[in-house]
């Protein structure tokens, strides 16, 4: 990179500790189809087990994690798309999170609409989706923060809706620098909350989540509805919300 500030070690002489709660959503289909395919809780146990045994391996730090930590480190197989902190093809796993589940939802808004606008032709869904948002505690000593000084500088570069080889770059030389985590503000949330990816399963401080939400998630011409029951939390993102890419910006709504 050409900022000396992005240097390994420039990045080392940066980190200081962080620790606290992020919030992840998954599809809250993780565990229903082997469900639907036995008759006893310890059937579905046996072939959930006989399933993980056929997943690509873990790295050595992941082993005993909670697979819902422990998933976005497989390897084994090419990562399909690059993403903000990853590029795709054989490269080390990220962990991405919010601090707020609000973020986290804003976040699995954006990613839901941008398939409908990779795929014009495709109806609406006529039902909502349903979505698991759960907590986990993470503490390093090795956290870089991208909205604070000095980093905070490249933050056009940090917050690009589509632009994505500079933080990839970033996170390839956090990781020689042995970097844990990094904080950084949102493209996706409205508000540009903070989130956090985590480069490593040492960063985790749990071994398993402590807090689920059921959230429902519902995508139309208008925009995308979505709610939690408990605690009640409603929030819609209007057309205009995600119109920052370009992808989203030129998407055809009425469908």
């Amino acid at each position: 990179m050409s900022s000396s500030i992005s240097t390994p070690d420039a990045l080392l002489s940066n980190a200081h500790r962080a620790s606290g709660t992020c919030w992840r959503v998954i599809e809250a289909q993780h565990r229903v189809s082997t469900m639907k395919i036995t008759d006893t809780h310890a059937e579905q146990e046996l072939l959930e087990n006989l399933i993980e045994q056929s997943k690509p391996s873990l790295p050595p730090e992941c082993k005993g994690l909670h697979y819902l930590l422990a998933t976005p480190f497989r390897y084994g197989a090419p990562y399909p798309h690059g993403s903000r902190f990853r590029r795709a093809g054989l490269t080390p796993g990220v962990f991405y999170a919010s601090k707020q589940v609000e973020t986290a939802i804003a976040e699995t808004a954006f990613w839901r609409l941008l398939f409908y606008a990779d795929s014009p032709d495709t109806p609406w869904p006529s039902n909502a989706g349903e979505y698991t948002a759960f907590a986990v505690q993470y503490a390093t000593s090795r956290a870089i923060d991208l909205t604070r000084p000095p980093l905070d500088a490249r933050n056009d570069e940090w917050m690009h809706p589509t632009k994505l080889d500079a933080c990839q770059t970033l996170a390839e030389r956090a990781r020689e620098a042995n970097i844990e985590a990094i904080r950084y503000a949102s493209v996706r949330d409205p508000k540009h909350r903070l989130n956090v990816a985590l480069l490593t399963c040492h960063a985790f401080s749990v071994k398993q989540e402590t807090a689920r939400q059921t959230w429902r998630i519902h995508l139309g011409a208008n925009g995308v509805r979505t709610q939690c029951e408990m605690p009640k939390l409603l929030i819609d993102f209007d057309r205009k919300v995600f119109a920052s890419d370009p992808r989203i910006a030129k998407m055809t709504w009425e469908r």
